[in-house]
């Protein structure tokens, strides 16, 4: 493992253990060439997936960037790290056993606001603001309403 802050190639493991969820083994490691110490996490992949975006477009599927955008709309709301780790880890799951090695951007966007739905409503409508495109304030007004309405019923 190439270190982050020298460059050297030949680290030491240090430590190891699961992760909270228990999706990922943490590995604690001390570069060889600086003594610098630093943390990677090991995770499981059952396959490549490609992501196809709105325009056409392929990238290969990234959990960091789906971690980011779920935690940007969760961001000063009660939800702890492990609960948003568990959804990320729970929708790639659930790509990689689709048997598909490409999934559309907007079913990506559907599992984080089913997720989301059940977790915390504010970070709901945050994301569907994002990802639904609103672009004028009743736009908005009428999702939250919609939200509202299916929390009463």
């Amino acid at each position: 493992m190439r270190c982050p802050f020298c460059g050297h190639d030949a680290s030491q493991v240090k430590d190891s253990r699961p992760t909270d969820d228990g999706a990922a083994i943490r590995r604690r490691r001390q570069c060889e060439g600086c003594a610098a110490r630093f943390t990677t996490f090991e995770r499981i992949q059952l396959r490549e997936l490609t992501v196809v975006k709105s325009e056409e477009r392929r990238e290969p599927f990234e959990r960091e960037k789906l971690l980011r955008s779920i935690g940007i709309a969760a961001r000063k709301r009660p939800l702890d790290g492990i609960a948003i780790e568990r959804l990320v880890s729970g929708i790639q799951r659930q790509l990689e056993t689709s048997g598909e090695a490409e999934v559309t951007s907007k079913r990506i966007g559907e599992m984080v606001m089913d997720g989301l739905k059940g977790l915390d409503s504010v970070a709901y409508i945050r994301f569907a603001s994002v990802y639904r495109d609103f672009s004028e304030a009743r736009d908005f007004e009428e999702f939250a309403g919609s939200v509202e309405e299916a929390a009463r019923g």
